[in-house]
């Protein structure tokens, strides 16, 4: 298929699909499943606003612009295995030599040396049409959805659950401000794991969006008949979630004037970005959207004073005996520049909840059907279910996952694996792949947010028991590692999930395709990757992490 044939058919401009089937358009599979996952990254069902190539997180881009965008498409349908591309914040610079083993694609999002690290240089930037912001899985071509992060949110439930519900959430109720890209994931996680929720967002749209996904189960507009229907369900000790249309901090401050003390109350807006992210309490989404562009300082002010408040009530809340805890979009933070002093007196999800997992080189692994056919992934969670018999937290999470989880865009699927594990199911699906068991290629990939792959002191490295939270060596490693083990793609990125100058981090993919080469890279860099979070937490004296580091015959 040629270059102008290819784009009127899958990138016609906002309109984006990735081929399907067992059919090559690029010259390999090494470049097809890039070419595949970036347009992935902007199908409708997948993508928050396609128009502007924004995949999730307000801003977070698959490419910088519409030209842009068609340049790498143009490059990937050419690249062969000696080559590599180079991708500098979403826009293609340069083609350089390499070798079949090495990464075809080479990312770098956002990146800005640290005095310059901050959203006003940034805006700058990309006003001059410099720059994009790739947040996570965006600008990196492994977003598959709500889905990406619905484990990650489910564990986090679950272990919150754990830990101060007598591992039971029946009967309690979730209060969360934000149903966007990530924020979408909560409600569906917080029924799997067996509470009610309730989750505010002052986008009708983004809503709708999670209706239509079946991540959320009701919606509506009206404060009172949102209360009503969660305390019913909370006293029936059903999994019920509710999408209210409203303010979170209005609705917070009606909760405490109405003596409602959820049991656990966390937020995924999109404060990392106080402009283009959050909206004030104050102004109604039309009019947040006119202010944007005449007086951005005016905004963010705005956003700042109304995140101090937002968090205020959260802290409020906590003080009646809520379990509050930041989901790690640097509101805190913001909260803080805002004028509430007392932000950061409740900790975030990573050490109150995920920090053990990490020491255990656990994280979330994704993989996508290039085929396009559920049944692909359906033959995965099978097999994983077969060669993981002991694991019942996995076996039970894949079947609630074929039940619950709508796809978006080309089918995939995501759990959380570990040291050894990530290794033996890559090695499985390539074998799938090998013996057409599965009928096209499989893409293996995760979030940023992963044990060793993130530097982030409000969030992942949060509270680090060395002082090492603001350490962006690691990150560094991992690319490295990652690049070094055979990676089908890897990519560096600045400031996404926290915003800019608050985190950088690393991402890998790597692709089965059946061959031996394939299963060579798949081994090492599924060593690697969950390696680096054990090296990174035994470094900082985490004894669990040491002990892994021992059982695992990881030399240090």
């Amino acid at each position: 298929m040629k270059y102008t044939e290819f784009i009127n058919k899958y990138a016609s401009h906002p309109h984006y699909e990735a081929p399907k089937g067992s059919k090559l358009h690029a010259r390999s599979w090494q470049t097809e499943a890039p070419l595949r996952m970036l347009l992935n990254n902007l199908h409708p069902d997948v993508a928050e606003d396609p128009s502007k190539l924004i995949v999730y997180g307000g801003t977070g881009q698959a490419a910088r612009n519409v030209e842009t965008l068609k340049k790498i498409i143009e490059l990937l349908l050419e690249l062969d295995e000696n080559h590599s591309l180079l991708v500098q914040s979403g826009k293609a610079v340069g083609i350089v030599r390499t070798h079949p083993q090495a990464p075809r694609v080479l990312i770098a999002n956002s990146n800005l040396v640290p005095a310059w690290a901050n959203w006003e240089h940034f805006e700058e930037l990309k006003e001059r049409g410099l720059m994009m912001y790739g947040q996570m899985t965006a600008g990196s071509w492994i977003y598959i959805g709500s889905q990406g992060i619905l484990q990650g949110t489910y564990e986090t439930f679950v272990e919150c659950g754990k830990k101060y519900f007598n591992n039971d959430l029946k009967h309690k109720l979730i209060v969360s401000g934000g149903l966007g890209g990530m924020g979408g994931a909560q409600p569906l996680a917080a029924t799997m794991a067996g509470a009610t929720y309730l989750g505010v967002d002052v986008d009708p749209l983004r809503i709708e969006k999670r209706l239509k996904t079946k991540y959320i189960d009701k919606m509506t507009a009206d404060y009172q008949e949102a209360k009503n229907w969660v305390l019913e369900a909370k006293e029936k000790g059903e999994a019920l979630s509710v999408g209210l249309v409203g303010d979170i901090g209005n609705v917070l401050e009606q909760l405490l004037a109405d003596g409602i003390v959820p049991e656990i109350v966390t937020d995924q807006t999109s404060a990392h970005d106080p402009v283009f992210g959050y909206v004030p309490n104050s102004l109604t989404l039309d009019e947040a959207i006119e202010l944007r562009e005449s007086d951005q300082a005016a905004y963010k002010q705005m956003s700042l004073k109304s995140m101090a408040r937002h968090v205020g009530f959260m802290l409020e809340i906590k003080k009646r005996g809520s379990i509050v805890f930041d989901y790690g979009n640097n509101l805190r933070e913001y909260a803080r520049q805002g004028g509430e002093e007392n932000a950061f007196d409740y900790q975030g999800f990573v050490p109150e909840f995920i920090r053990p997992l990490f020491c255990d080189g656990k994280g979330p692994f994704r993989w996508v059907a290039l085929s396009g056919d559920p049944e692909d992934i359906y033959t995965t969670d099978r097999a994983l279910m077969d060669a993981f018999p002991e694991n019942t937290h996995l076996i039970k999470w894949l079947k609630e996952a074929q039940r619950k989880v709508a796809f978006q865009g080309l089918p995939s699927r995501i759990c959380w694996l570990g040291f050894g594990e990530r290794e033996k199911a890559g090695l499985i699906f390539n074998d799938l792949v090998k013996t057409g068991k599965v009928t096209a290629p499989i893409v293996i990939g995760r979030d940023h947010l992963d044990c060793g792959s993130v530097a982030s002191p409000n969030r992942e490295t949060e509270g680090m028991i060395d002082g090492s939270d603001a350490v962006s060596d690691w990150p560094l490693l991992n690319l490295m590692s990652n690049t070094a083990g055979g990676a089908t793609w890897v990519s560096f990125h600045h400031g996404g999930g926290v915003g800019m100058g608050f985190s950088q981090h690393a991402g890998m993919v790597v692709l089965a395709d059946g061959t031996e080469q394939a299963a060579q890279n798949i081994s090492n860099v599924l060593y690697n990757d969950p390696a680096m979070g054990i090296f990174r937490h035994a470094d900082a004296g985490y004894e669990s992490a040491k002990i892994n580091a021992e059982k695992f015959n990881l030399k240090l």
